[in-house]
């Protein structure tokens, strides 16, 4: 079992937030990273939580989402019936509209973005910011417990988020992984 500090600070650690560098090493470590799954998923959950949630904190609020967008161009956003009646009235459009043509419903009811990258993004940024979704406002769900039940989703997205990327680099060096 690794030590884990219960509480760590970042200082005069360089965040790296070019995606085409993130992509490069993101290829470079693929490996690494694969070892480091299996590596995290012996440790301590809640521990890994509660390194994960204090590294995030610590990392999210120097990056600027706004200057990447890169979520909003790659990743495909589930929307609520609730969600849906709120932007339609947002963007003052009957609701049937805006299915019609922003949505795209199963059989079943669920509902998804009908294009990617998203209807919304302007640019780097959501035109629709204060009324985003759910999945926009979460993402990349890493203050949310279980990190090490949700690794593949994480690591798929590793090469895409700056976010995710240095919340993972220094997940690695906080347990002396590298």
């Amino acid at each position: 079992m690794v030590y884990l500090p219960l509480h760590i600070t970042i200082k005069n650690h360089f965040l790296e937030t070019n995606l085409t560098t993130i992509q490069a090493l993101a290829a470079e470590r693929e490996n690494e990273n694969d070892d480091f799954r299996s590596f995290l998923k012996k440790q301590d959950s809640k521990k890994i939580d509660d390194l994960v949630h204090a590294i995030n904190a610590d990392i999210t609020p120097k990056i600027d989402c706004t200057e990447c967008g890169n979520c909003c161009k790659t990743l495909m956003i589930n929307i609520t019936p609730e969600e849906s009646e709120r932007l339609a009235t947002h963007l003052a459009m009957p609701l049937p509209d805006l299915k019609a043509k922003y949505i795209e419903e199963s059989l079943q009811g669920k509902m998804i973005m009908n294009t990617i990258p998203c209807h919304f993004l302007g640019g780097t940024k959501c035109t629709i910011y204060e009324e985003r979704f759910t999945e926009c406002r979460d993402f990349p769900h890493l203050h949310k417990d279980n990190f090490t039940d949700r690794l593949f989703g994480t690591l798929m997205y590793y090469s895409m988020c700056p976010i995710i990327y240095n919340v993972v680099e220094e997940l690695k060096m906080q347990l002396n992984f590298v």
